[in-house]
């Protein structure tokens, strides 16, 4: 009899862990209807939706075995979506603005976890950046706007990137031990190398209590296989406007950028004159540059190069986009994006742009 009951309570215990739930609650300035995806591997599953009332109020409620990632979506929101680690007994409450000209949801209020704490500090970061980068985005392209005015506004572009990333990455490493740092920290993939540091503490904090998650797993991934400083830079074969195929390692033996870019890229047209100007100055000393653009078509493409005095021979594409097989070898996800190769082949550093550029060709090559 002493066995049962053993075994029952065993049963009953592990009963418990397989259904333990958490909230969700919030408030928002839109009507319409919530839905709340749950995240498993590469796939996402739909959980549950509620509808919001005339409040702007909406509830839900779900059933989990281990930390999990869910996304919450909302009706005519579809490019904004925010991320939520859920544990067992956490009861999320927020306060949500929609209605923003940032092109985010602006997460104004959250609590009932560490997790939704420190996704808050993040979402404010990212809103209040965005918020410069459109001012900065528009007034780049009034007619307006004089070529020395649009020098100006490119540099304050880059000095607002390199300070949102500065917050990112201090936040992050202060809550390095909260499990939605691990997916949080993917911000940074596009230049990973620059950040590995930020990718080893939250590793460090979490590989432990977390081991099996898979985000903490990605990390450990992408700390094996980052494209980092000292690592041959992989091959790009591609062809030029004119369907000259011109390979990357044709330039060996030269200090080479190669820059990650497109026509439709603002913030790639806005560093351009920067980048022509490096060109011009260091180009006698042994400095080439191996353009690859992310675009469609052929004539957005060469009309881009032209109006932006873009004067170096190598320039490639496959017009494929995102798909591009140039920027899947490294990883590319966003433009611009630049990798810096020695004369030996081996990448330098990543994603230099603006005075950070300009600081590192001047220790290369002299004035």
């Amino acid at each position: 009899m002493k066995k049962i009951i053993i075994l029952l309570i065993v049963v009953l215990l592990g009963n418990a862990v397989m259904a333990q739930k958490a909230s969700i609650e919030g408030k928002i300035n839109i009507t319409g209807t919530a839905y709340l995806n749950r995240v498993e591997g590469n796939q996402v599953v739909p959980t549950d939706s509620a509808t919001i009332d005339k409040n702007g109020q909406f509830k839900m409620e779900v059933e989990l075995k281990n930390a999990t990632m869910y996304l919450l979506k909302f009706k005519g929101q579809d490019n904004s979506v925010l991320h939520l680690m859920m544990e067992a007994g956490d009861k999320i409450s927020m306060e949500l603005d929609a209605k923003t000209d940032a092109n985010i949801i602006h997460v104004t209020k959250a609590s009932g976890s560490r997790n939704i704490e420190v996704y808050r500090q993040f979402n404010n970061i990212l809103f209040a950046h965005a918020q410069k980068f459109n001012a900065l985005n528009h007034e780049y392209s009034l007619p307006s706007t004089t070529e020395n005015r649009k020098r100006e506004l490119s540099l304050l572009f880059q000095q607002e990137i390199g300070q949102q990333n500065n917050e990112v990455g201090n936040l992050l490493k202060e809550n390095g031990d909260a499990l939605i740092c691990a997916f949080l920290v993917t911000y940074f993939d596009e230049d990973a190398e620059h950040h590995i540091g930020t990718y080893e503490t939250i590793y460090n904090k979490l590989k432990g209590k977390y081991a099996g998650n898979q985000f903490v797993q990605y990390i450990e991934g992408k700390l094996k296989t980052t494209l980092g400083p000292g690592r041959t830079a992989p091959e790009i074969e591609m062809k030029d406007p004119d369907g000259k195929t011109r390979k990357l390692s044709d330039l060996r033996g030269k200090v080479v950028m190669i820059d990650f870019w497109a026509s439709w890229c603002s913030p790639c047209r806005m560093e351009n004159p920067n980048v022509v100007k490096l060109y011009k100055k260091y180009h006698d000393k042994g400095f080439e540059i191996y353009s690859v653009s992310l675009d469609k078509t052929r004539d957005a493409w060469v009309k881009a190069i032209q109006q932006d005095g873009l004067e170096w021979p190598n320039h490639v594409s496959d017009l494929k986009g995102w798909t591009s097989s140039g920027g899947a070898s490294y990883g590319i996800r966003s433009v611009p994006s630049t990798v810096l190769v020695d004369r030996d082949g081996k990448i330098i550093a990543r994603n230099l742009r603006g005075q950070e550029l300009a600081d590192k060709l001047k220790e290369i090559f002299g004035e």
